[in-house]
C-alpha cells in the first residue's frame, strides 16, 4: 500500500505555513514533509524532498508561485501543484491560469475535506493513495 500524500506547503507568511501543517496533520492520509519561504526555495525543496503535492501561494518576494509552479509542472514526473492564496477566484492573475497548477484554494478555506477532494480528483493515476 502506498504511502501518505507528501505535502509541501511554499508560502512567505509564516503564521499560514503553520496553519497549513495544522489542516495536514488533521487530515488522514497526508504528511508535511517540508515548509518554503519562495519560488525559489520551493523548487530546491521540491529537488530535495521529492513532495507528492505543493501548496503554493501566488504572491510572494522574488520567484513567485506562477513561475515556480510553471518550472515544477513542466518537468516530466513534478508533483502536482494546488495554487492557495488569498485572491478570489475571479481575480487570480491571468498567468496563474496557464501555470499548470491542478486546483486553487482560498487560504480562508483550506480544510482537511477540501485538500482530501481536491487530492483525489487530482492525483496522477498510480501516485499515492488518496486520502479520505
Amino acid at each position: 500500500m502506498a504511502g501518505p500524500v507528501r505535502v509541501l506547503v511554499v508560502d512567505d507568511q509564516r503564521p499560514f505555513r503553520v496553519a497549513a501543517s495544522t489542516v495536514l496533520r488533521r487530515t488522514p492520509g497526508f504528511e508535511l514533509v517540508g515548509e518554503a519561504g519562495s519560488g525559489e526555495e520551493a523548487l530546491q525543496q521540491v529537488a530535495a524532498l521529492g513532495p507528492d503535492l505543493v501548496l503554493m501561494d501566488i504572491t510572494m518576494p522574488g520567484m513567485g508561485g506562477v513561475e515556480a509552479t510553471r518550472t515544477l509542472t513542466a518537468a516530466p514526473g513534478g508533483p502536482v501543484v494546488f495554487f492557495c492564496s488569498t485572491y478570489a477566484a475571479s481575480d487570480l492573475p491571468p498567468a496563474a491560469a496557464k501555470a499548470g497548477a491542478a486546483a486553487y484554494i482560498n487560504k480562508a478555506e483550506l480544510a482537511a475535506d477540501l485538500l482530501a477532494r481536491l487530492w483525489a480528483e487530482a492525483a496522477p493515476a498510480g501516485g499515492t493513495a488518496t486520502a479520505g
